[in-house]
């Protein structure tokens, strides 16, 4: 009896570990072979769909790039006030570029507008403010995609430092960037 179960363990751990080294692996390929976007490419629009949570970037309409994205903590429905860690939805514009942020560079989008602001004002509370993509943390650019395996914002849209680099590099200050649910 004790063979049989001791042999058993030793399949199941065997089994168990090969699974994992399998999910890893498609983790790790499916990340890999992403083209980057041409040098001389221009980003011109942004939409963003939180429910697949993707980004997808344009220039004269042609869709150049996807990009998996993490939100804020309470992702359905938009933002109504600071602090309730949700993604805004709506049509907003890039209005900065922050090389120097707390996290591994930020495009600013112009939440809130008009809407929002009297929507919170009637609510008695403060829309809040400060909405970006951006990248990792400060010293945490390790965590690369597997920061995508929860939403984890406080209202912003997260993507890894390689992703942030290139968007930056491909986006100008005024595009559009629409947010829908």
């Amino acid at each position: 009896m004790e063979y049989v179960l001791s042999s058993f363990l030793a399949k199941s751990h065997t089994m168990r570990t090969s699974i994992y080294l399998l999910i890893f692996t498609a983790v790790f390929l499916s990340c890999k072979g992403e083209t980057s976007l041409s040098p001389t490419a221009v980003i011109d629009s942004i939409v963003v769909k939180k429910d697949t949570r993707m980004m997808y970037v344009f220039e004269h309409g042609k869709l150049l790039k996807t990009y998996r994205i993490a939100l804020g903590l309470e992702p359905k429905g938009r933002k109504h006030i600071q602090g309730d860690m949700r993604t805004p939805e709506g049509l907003y514009r890039i209005n900065n570029k922050n090389p120097f942020s707390d996290y591994h560079k930020n495009l600013g989008i112009s939440y809130p507008n008009a809407a929002d602001k009297a929507n919170a004002t009637k609510l008695g509370k403060s829309p809040g403010g400060d909405v970006k993509i951006h990248g990792l943390p400060k010293g945490q650019g390790y965590i690369g995609s597997a920061h995508r395996l929860k939403d984890w914002t406080h209202g912003c849209i997260a993507i890894t430092n390689e992703e942030i680099d290139e968007l930056y590099s491909h986006v100008s200050v005024g595009i559009p960037i629409n947010i829908l649910p």
